[in-house]
């Protein structure tokens, strides 16, 4: 193999970690380390609006007035869920095809801490239905990412992914299979 997964540190490295801002676990205090209630109850509106929408132009549209950096002819599925606190920290590559109800999160609240990292996906990249992508997430061009798999580290260009977590199926460059 010419090219492997990246490590979970490396995707860790790109988080910005910030401890809890009271005595309570960390999403009890979301608004005041997103941008307040309205800004968010403004994203989950638009999100959940395109989430529905069966227009790609109209879905692409939604998705950029909240901040989704999303290339010309990215195609987002029915159900695609994106991060309501930080969806300016998505970038999409064009002709990138985010598959049904996969959800992009750009944030993980945890007890003692929050987190909040980019995530971004490369050009000519197909997501299967029903996959999660963690934040500080990098995925190269051309990757393929499997049904129902749990991206929590770097995809390299021309790879074929799956699993939870995920592992290495295909390598393009190299023409083998696992």
């Amino acid at each position: 193999m010419s090219a492997a997964l990246g490590s979970s540190a490396a995707r860790k490295a790109r988080l910005q970690s910030h401890p809890s801002p009271g005595p309570h676990n960390s999403l009890w205090y979301f608004a005041s380390v997103t941008g307040g209630m309205w800004r968010v109850m403004r994203n989950a509106f638009i999100v959940q609006l395109s989430r529905y929408t069966p227009w790609l132009p109209i879905k692409r549209w939604l998705l950029r007035l909240v901040g989704v950096q999303a290339a010309p002819f990215v195609s987002f599925g029915l159900m695609v869920m994106i991060d309501i606190f930080f969806p300016q920290d998505v970038q999409i590559g064009t002709d990138t095809i985010i598959g049904y109800n996969t959800t992009i999160l750009c944030h993980e609240f945890l007890r003692h801490e929050w987190r909040r990292g980019p995530v971004v996906i490369g050009r000519d990249v197909l997501i299967g239905a029903n996959t999660t992508i963690l934040p500080g997430v990098v995925i190269g061009d051309g990757a393929t990412v499997a049904a129902g798999s749990l991206v929590n580290r770097d995809v390299p260009a021309g790879a074929m992914v799956g699993g939870v977590p995920i592992r290495l199926i295909h390598l393009e460059k190299d023409d083998s299979v696992l």
